[in-house]
């Protein structure tokens, strides 16, 4: 350690002239010209994630599964400790993300491929990394990138893998690089999940009786009793994840934009995604042991302050054909909508809430104004207990 006098405290500002041709205006995010297909950005700062940050996400969002609240439950399961929510462990990837992809995005397009490899715990400290997968461009028009972003723990580890949609203007131009590129990046081609082995009897009266595998058959839907209104607590949350997109807690910012995306800061949609997820919880989520990840989704509408976001399932398929443990994989269809109940939304709809935005006008058919999110999800689920 190197020890060094205090510098004295002087005023230097009064005696200095300010030189208006030194100004700088740091910019961030990249452009269409920045992504170059297998370039890899280093992501800045990364997160220690610390009990109480886990379980205020956790209750924050509304979750429902005990792994996530209760240590001693998530040690029963043959968890090392409480689970993070892998929702929390997504949106702090894609957070820290954020400076070096789609801060200057006009738009997320979609998740595609999210995997969850292994448990986070608290303590854990993550880092993420983005590869550059594709990069088409449109005569005049923005392109469309795609890109894979995985999170590193602090010992290396994968715990998460996804890709990622965004739609980036051309600048005509590279811009300067704000962080490190080229770095190593551990993805795997073949991912797979690890699922602990139960360490004994844990209580079965810390969940409902209703979430277990044998209470979903292929077709039902579900709609869920509660809805979340969001209020400006937004802003705090988006940087909590480490978000750093202005659009999201910068009013100036939003209501200087032009088009569709103008006005109110826009809910950060990880966060939107998470309260949709955590809503639906108790009648899904509650009884997994494991996570499985997103096959794909979007978001259909942005969310601002105010609005009120309620969330429905559909059942698509079933699969308890996975060796060694007493559970089944249970796919969902998640639709998230604003500001009108469920049932009211399935009168006024029916069966169309449940097409895909993107694919409405090769049908014949509007968009629904309503509907702010879709996506398709899998979860392990324990079977009911003897």
């Amino acid at each position: 350690m190197t020890t060094i006098p205090y510098p004295k405290f002087s005023e230097l500002a009064p005696a200095q002239e300010c030189n208006l041709e030194k100004v700088k205006y740091p910019q961030y995010g990249r452009v269409l010209e920045d992504f170059n297909v297998g370039e890899v950005f280093c992501h800045p700062r990364g997160i220690t994630i610390y009990p109480a940050f886990a379980v205020e996400f956790a209750t924050t969002f509304m979750e429902a599964n005990p792994l996530y609240t209760n240590a001693e439950f998530a040690k029963a399961h043959g968890f090392k400790d409480l689970v993070v929510s892998p929702l929390l462990v997504m949106n702090a990837a894609l957070s820290l993300g954020v400076q070096n992809d789609s801060e200057k995005a006009i738009a997320n397009l979609g998740y595609y491929n999210v995997c969850f490899v292994q448990p986070v715990y608290p303590g854990d400290t993550l880092r993420s990394l983005t590869k550059v997968l594709d990069r088409k461009a449109k005569e005049g028009k923005p392109g469309i990138v795609t890109i894979r972003t995985i999170a590193l723990n602090q010992k290396n580890e994968l715990v998460l893998q996804y890709d990622r949609k965004i739609m980036v203007a051309a600048a005509g131009k590279p811009s300067e690089a704000s962080t490190v590129a080229g770095q190593p990046f551990p993805e795997q081609a073949e991912p797979s999940v690890e699922i602990p082995a139960a360490k004994g009897a844990y209580p079965n009266n810390l969940t409902g009786v209703r979430s277990y595998y044998e209470n979903f058959n292929v077709g039902d839907v579900i709609v869920h009793a509660n809805g979340r209104t969001i209020t400006d607590e937004h802003f705090p949350w988006t940087y909590r994840v480490m978000n750093t997109h202005p659009l999201h807690y910068d009013r100036l910012y939003s209501t200087g934009r032009s088009g569709a995306m103008s006005g109110e800061p826009i809910v950060y949609g990880g966060l939107v995604f998470a309260w949709l997820a955590g809503l639906a919880s108790r009648d899904t989520s509650e009884n997994s042991i494991v996570d499985l990840g997103y096959t794909e989704g979007y978001h259909t509408q942005p969310a601002v302050s105010g609005d009120t976001v309620y969330a429905i399932s559909r059942v698509l398929a079933k699969d308890e054909s996975v060796a060694g443990v007493n559970a089944g994989v249970v796919t969902f269809q998640l639709i998230g909508i604003k500001n009108i109940r469920p049932k009211e939304c399935l009168e006024k709809y029916g069966a169309d809430l449940f097409l895909k935005e993107n694919n409405k006008k090769d049908l014949g058919k509007e968009k629904i104004p309503e509907k702010i999110f879709e996506i398709e999800r899998r979860l392990l689920i324990k079977k009911k207990p003897a």
